[in-house]
């Protein structure tokens, strides 16, 4: 491919988003960038505090308990206070929640704090989400959630890397690092994101959003088979992370080993996700979803075979193409199906999907390995990515086509007036505004950033 097609490419890929939308985006980046507790929490627990694995187990899952519980009530916040004010309240209260966990002393208050940070940590998602679906076209979302996700799945790579040599040195240091970083990140929504709620500017609108509570999601069938579909694919992707270095480590394979498996995951994302997004984003949803499922499926499936670090790497490979593809598809579903002023309960009902698959994840892992054996967890996965794709295609039968609403406008947050970009540039201006604002707040000396040289953990199934 000539550098002139790589440029259109590249220029293609980033074109015709709003400049709210590289603002949110950065923010995304930067919040993942600090990424510490929730990779380190173990280690941090075990290791340097000298706490039993049991007790590190049962703080990582009240820290997953805290996400489910803040999904719902992330959701309404959402809606009923906007999604700037959400965005807010999250980053603040997760800086400082974070802060304080990197002092407390005692077990009960390791594990409050611990559900503390779970439930701030998660309550931004729901706003996130229902912000991008606001300010983006729904011809563009596809595209825009696969940005998203690909910023998480680069920033936590970085982020593990870096925050490894930080452990090493102090895992205060690497609290207090987070915490600095996650209200950078409210500085930015409060400088340079405006509200993007739809307005509520007649009788009919105010009564539609009376209407739109979490009896309303909940009695929305196909979305709610959506959300159920959600959590049986992510009890496969979270394998990756839970089933995997288990599988490997009762075959003789070591911690290394995992590592250099699991990094093909992080490395693939990174390099295919952009590419794959533009080559899926105006085809059939349905067939998408199916392919993604199976995939990812058999794709772990294959895993049973997988007696030598090639194969296994393969393995990756084939639901590492499922996570690309399944993720953006997914999350574009769910905008399409959400009602303009119930966003954000319908985004908090979805991202609780993925919180209770994190604390089914590993007992299912377990508890099948412990019992039948690995080849019997693979062939569940098989089983289970059978039946999401069973459902992909039949829920999405005679979909509805997606109601296109204006997207809110993303004026300047500081009301300078400037004239909109014209169409087909608006993404690239507003990317390079964003540059040239971060790399301004950069020390003239700072030095790069080294690659990331420790292997990226499984990306964050935050999801979403």
């Amino acid at each position: 491919m000539s550098v002139d097609r790589l440029r259109r490419a590249a220029r293609e890929s980033v074109s015709g988003l709003p400049r709210a939308f590289w603002w949110l985006w950065t923010s995304t980046l930067v919040n993942r960038l600090g990424a510490f507790v929730a990779t380190f929490m173990t280690l941090y627990l075990t290791v340097d505090r000298g706490y039993s694995a049991s007790f590190a187990g049962l703080v990582v899952a009240l820290h997953g308990l805290g996400g489910v519980i803040s999904s719902l009530v992330a959701g309404v916040m959402t809606d009923r206070l906007g999604r700037r004010p959400t965005l807010l309240a999250a980053q603040a209260s997760t800086a400082f929640s974070v802060a304080l966990l990197g002092f407390m002393e005692q077990p009960a208050a390791i594990a409050a704090v611990a559900l503390l940070v779970g439930m701030t940590s998660n309550a931004s998602r729901p706003a996130v989400q229902a912000m991008m679906a606001d300010i983006v076209r729904p011809e563009d979302r596809v595209r825009a959630f696969a940005l998203n996700y690909w910023a998480i799945n680069l920033g936590f790579a970085v982020s593990a890397a870096v925050a490894g040599f930080i452990a090493e040195y102090s895992y205060l240091a690497g609290f207090l690092g987070e915490a600095a970083l996650t209200l950078v990140c409210a500085v930015l929504v409060y400088v340079k994101l405006p509200e993007s709620r739809p307005e509520k500017g007649d009788a009919a609108s105010v009564a539609a959003e009376a209407e739109v509570g979490l009896g309303t999601v909940l009695r929305d069938g196909r979305f709610m088979g959506v959300v159920g579909l959600s959590f049986l694919i992510s009890l496969i992707f979270m394998q990756g992370s839970f089933g995997l270095p288990l599988a490997m480590g009762a075959a003789g394979f070591s911690t290394g080993d995992y590592g250099m498996v699991i990094a093909v995951n992080g490395v693939l994302i990174v390099l295919l996700q952009i590419p794959v997004t533009r080559f899926i984003e105006h085809r059939d949803p349905q067939r998408l979803l199916v392919v993604s499922a199976l995939l990812a499926g058999y794709g772990f499936g294959l895993t049973a075979f997988g007696g030598s670090l090639g194969v296994l790497a393969l393995t990756v490979c084939v639901w590492t193409l499922a996570e690309i593809i399944n993720s953006p598809t997914q999350m574009g579903l769910v905008a399409r199906l959400s009602p303009l002023h119930g966003r954000g309960r319908y985004q908090g009902m979805y991202t609780m999907s993925w919180a209770v698959a994190s604390l089914v994840a590993p007992l299912l892992a377990g508890g099948v390995i412990d019992r039948f054996g690995a080849r019997w967890l693979w062939g569940t996965t098989a089983l289970l990515g059978t039946a999401a794709a069973a459902g992909y295609w039949l829920l999405m039968r005679n979909l509805p086509g997606a109601v296109v609403a204006a997207p809110a406008p993303a004026p300047d947050a500081a009301g300078t007036g400037r004239p909109k970009a014209p169409e087909g540039l608006e993404g690239l201006e507003g990317l390079a505004e964003v540059a040239v604002a971060v790399a301004a707040t950069m020390p003239a000396t700072a030095p790069a950033v080294a690659p990331a040289t420790a292997p990226p953990a499984a990306p964050p199934v935050t999801a979403p």
